[in-house]
């Protein structure tokens, strides 16, 4: 017999990397100033929530979320963190780093698309994933297989560890990450959606069928 799962997936704060609109996947920076103060605001409006385990990738942006989220709640004695490298970014090869703008019209023409926004109304994760694969010089770049086959190994046995409890569980990821998430779990959702820094998105499990409760709550957000 399992029993309900919730599965808050906070996206990062905000980086230098986000502040100057460069490519970050498993390149890495610290938060910026307001990107920490948003963190905490986030981690204040979850204080009463209580959590019955902790995860986060295991790059540095994440950790630092999660631990200054973690700080503002009242229900944190004798919760540790633990570190996921399952659930990283993708791997964004020989572009991580360049300009956005720039690494996206690549990809884009890859798909026969004119710029960074037609690739992102025309396209779904997963085909934008297999075109940044195609569109690396390098061929490092990860495709959606790569990077689902990664991120569903460290869920599962998430789900596997927890469902028997049920609770609440705790998890600061990567926008990407947290998108083909919701989006290769819960059916319904098939529009395309941002994440914002350090905003919430919950995801249930109860007798076997996932559902999106909440994407990209920023509501919550306490100064």
């Amino acid at each position: 017999m399992t029993k309900k799962l919730s599965l808050y997936f906070i996206r990062h704060g905000q980086t230098y990397l986000n502040k100057y609109g460069r490519m970050q996947g498993w390149s890495d920076a610290p938060l910026t100033p307001e990107g920490l103060e948003n963190v905490k605001a986030s981690g204040r409006g979850l204080s009463d929530v209580e959590f019955i385990a902790a995860y986060s990738s295991d790059l540095q942006r994440t950790v630092a979320t999660a631990n200054a989220m973690l700080t503002e709640n009242k229900h944190t004695y004798g919760l540790q963190l633990e570190q996921r490298p399952e659930f990283r970014e993708t791997f964004f090869g020989s572009f991580e780093g360049l300009d956005g703008k720039y690494a996206w019209g690549e990809i884009a023409a890859q798909r026969g698309l004119s710029n960074e926004q037609e690739l992102f109304s025309q396209s779904s994760v997963r085909e934008i994933l297999n075109a940044t694969r195609a569109a690396d010089p390098t061929g490092d770049a990860e495709d959606f297989q790569m990077f689902w086959s990664r991120v569903e190994q460290g869920f599962l046995d998430i789900i596997n560890r927890h469902r028997a409890q049920g609770g609440n569980i705790f998890i600061v990821a990567h926008g990407v990450t947290i998108r083909n998430i919701i989006h290769e779990l819960d059916p319904s959702i098939t529009e395309q959606f941002v994440l914002d820094n350090a905003s919430v998105s919950i995801l249930s499990y109860e007798q076997g069928l996932f559902k999106a409760e909440k994407i990209n709550d920023t509501s919550h957000f306490k100064k």
